[in-house]
C-alpha cells in the first residue's frame, strides 16, 4: 500500500512533525485529518523555521497538501498562518492547498465559549482555549457551520443566526457578554473570498490520487491517548485521533490507508491536566524538561515530564492499529546513570497490563518499573542502530517486546538528519 498514516502514540508532541517532514519527502500529497490549530509543529528547513499548526507539514518540502473534513478550521487563523508563510518566502495557493468543503469552521463565539467553559468547570482540563472544543459540539448537535457555507451568503446568515441565538441563550443564563451575529456574519463575508478559491471536494482528490498510484501522508494531530473515546477522559481533544480517523477526516476508505506509523518520544511528556503514571515532579524531571526543551509550540506551556510508559503505548498499538513506531529524541536521555521503563501497572494489589478507563482506578494504579543501565556516551547524530551504546540498543529492544510492534525510525538529535531508518513506512521491505 502506497499510503501511510502518522499519529501520535502518547499525549501529543511526540515530534511527529519531525517524523512527517522526513516522510514528505517520499509522498506527493500531505493531508491533515483531525484537530485544529490547538496543536502545532516546528520544522527548521534551509535555516528557516516554520510553525505550522493548521497547514500540511508537507508544503514546506514542496508538497500538495490537503485539509480534511475532520479538521476544525479557524479561517483567521489559517489565514494568518499562511502570511506568515509569505515572510518566509513559502507561498500557499490553491495550486499546493486544497480545503475539504465540509470541515467545520471555528468561530469567534466557539473561542468565547471555551473560555468561559474552562474559566466555569470545577477542575479544568487544560484547553488551548481556541475554540475547538466547542466547535465540534456544534457539529454533532448539527448546528454547526461549515467551509463551503462561506459560498452561499444567505444560507450562511441564517445558520449563524440560529448559531449565535443558541449560545446567546447560555450567555445570559450566566450573566456573560453575548456574542453578536452581525459582526461575526460581516467577518465571514471579508473572509470569504480569501478561503474560498481553495476549498474543493477532497475526498474525490484523495481517491483519485490513490488511483493514480500516488503516495498519500496522512498527518494526525494530538495522539492516540487524547482520543474522545480511547484517551484519558475526559482530559482529551474533542476529535478522533486513533488512525482510523485518517479515513473519516479525508473521505478515503480505511481500506487505502495503508501502513500506520505510531510516533512516540523515549520518555513522556503530556500537556495540561489529566492522569500521567509515570509523572516525575523531581530533579529528573525537570532534567527532562530542560534538556528536550518541553514547552508548547503554540502555547509555551511547559509540558509535564516522566519516564516512558511501554504498558500505555501497546494500549495505543492495539487500539489505533499502529505497525511500527518512530521513537523520537532518544538524544534526551544521554548521560543518565539509570534508566525506568513502565511495563505495566499495579492497580488495589493486582497486577494489569492496560490503563483502566475510571479515572479514579487511574488515579490507584501505580507504575511497575523495568531499569535499565544508562549511557554515557551521547548519540547524538548516530545514523545506524548497531551504532548506538549497547544500553541504548537493549532499552529500544524492551520498547518494541513491550509494544509489541517493531520500531522502523529514531531521532537522535533536532536535525533533521539525524534518523536512524530500519524501516521506510512507504516500503513493506525492513533494511537490512
Amino acid at each position: 500500500m502506497a499510503n501511510v498514516v502518522v499519529v501520535g502514540a502518547q499525549w501529543g508532541d511526540e515530534g511527529k512533525g519531525r517524523i512527517v517532514d522526513w516522510l514528505a519527502a517520499r509522498a506527493d500529497v500531505v493531508a491533515r485529518y483531525n484537530g485544529g490549530h490547538n496543536a502545532g509543529h516546528t520544522l527548521v528547513v534551509g535555516g528557516k523555521t516554520y510553525k505550522l499548526a493548521l497547514l500540511p507539514s508537507g508544503i514546506v518540502r514542496g508538497k500538495r497538501g490537503v485539509i480534511g473534513n475532520g479538521v476544525a478550521l479557524d479561517p483567521e487563523a489559517l489565514l494568518a498562518e499562511i502570511a506568515r508563510m509569505a515572510e518566509l518566502g513559502l507561498q500557499v495557493t490553491p495550486d499546493n492547498l486544497s480545503i475539504a468543503e465540509n470541515a467545520t469552521l471555528v468561530l469567534p463565539i466557539h473561542r468565547a465559549l471555551d473560555e468561559a467553559q474552562e474559566r466555569l468547570r470545577r477542575e479544568p482540563i487544560g484547553t488551548t482555549l481556541r475554540g475547538i472544543g466547542p466547535a465540534y459540539e456544534d457539529k454533532v448537535g448539527r448546528r454547526g457551520l461549515r467551509v463551503g457555507d462561506l459560498a452561499e451568503p444567505a444560507r450562511l446568515a441564517d445558520k449563524l443566526e440560529a448559531l449565535v441565538d443558541y449560545h446567546n441563550a447560555w450567555f445570559r443564563g450566566l450573566g456573560l457578554e453575548v456574542c453578536s451575529r452581525d459582526a461575526m456574519f460581516d467577518r465571514l463575508m471579508d473572509i470569504a473570498p480569501k478561503i474560498l478559491p481553495f476549498v474543493r471536494p477532497a475526498w474525490a482528490d484523495l481517491n483519485d490520487a490513490t488511483d493514480r498510484g500516488e503516495h498519500i501522508l496522512f498527518e494526525g494531530s494530538q495522539a492516540v491517548m487524547l482520543d474522545i473515546d480511547w484517551g484519558t477522559y475526559p482530559f482529551v481533544t474533542s476529535s478522533a485521533t486513533v488512525a482510523s480517523a485518517a479515513a473519516a477526516g479525508t473521505g478515503l476508505g480505511a481500506s487505502k490507508l495503508g501502513h500506520v506509523l505510531g510516533v512516540t518520544k523515549a520518555y513522556a511528556t503530556r500537556v495540561g491536566g489529566g492522569p500521567f503514571l509515570t509523572e516525575l515532579t523531581d530533579a529528573t524531571g525537570e532534567a527532562l524538561r530542560t534538556r528536550g526543551q518541553e514547552f508548547g509550540v503554540n502555547t509555551g506551556r511547559p509540558r509535564r515530564c516522566g519516564w516512558l510508559d511501554a504498558a500505555q503505548l501497546r494500549q495505543a498499538v492495539r487500539v489505533s492499529g499502529i505497525d511500527s513506531l518512530a521513537l523520537t529524541k532518544l538524544d534526551v536521555l544521554d548521560g543518565f546513570d539509570s534508566i525506568e521503563l513502565c511495563v505495566g501497572y499495579e492497580l488495589d494489589g493486582a497486577r494489569v497490563d492496560h490503563l483502566p478507563a475510571s479515572l479514579d482506578a487511574q488515579a490507584r494504579a501505580r507504575p511497575v518499573y523495568e531499569r535499565f543501565d544508562g549511557w554515557q556516551r551521547s548519540v547524538k547524530g548516530v545514523r545506524e542502530r548497531a551504532a548506538l551504546p549497547h544500553a541504548a540498543q537493549a532499552f529500544i529492544a524492551r520498547v518494541e517486546a513491550v509494544a509489541g510492534v517493531p520500531v522502523s525510525m529514531i531521532t537522535t538529535s533536532a536535525e533533521r538528519d539525524d534518523t536512524i531508518v530500519l524501516r521506510d513506512p512507504f516500503d513493506p521491505a525492513p533494511r537490512v
